[in-house]
């Protein structure tokens, strides 16, 4: 099950379980997609894998899986 982390790792903004501006790579580093298009290319700055869109956890299962409260971020962004 995805961790969904709570926040972008390059600008630290906040990004939901239901954010549907979330990307993630396959060891779940996460980032807006602002920062994955404009700053990485859409590739992961930690592994080079691709950025995909984060699937959204909403509802009940959110309720019963609810998202991570781990904040990841870079002290010096992505750039």
């Amino acid at each position: 099950m995805l961790k969904l982390r709570p926040n972008c790792e390059c600008c630290d903004r906040d990004l939901p379980a239901e954010s549907k501006d979330a990307v993630i790579c396959s060891f779940e580093c996460t980032f807006c997609t602002g920062c994955a298009t404009q700053r990485l290319g859409l590739r992961c700055p930690n592994c080079g894998g691709d950025l995909a869109p984060r699937p959204t956890r909403v509802g009940a299962a959110l309720g019963r899986h609810p998202a991570s409260t781990e904040r990841v971020s870079k002290p010096s962004g992505c750039d």
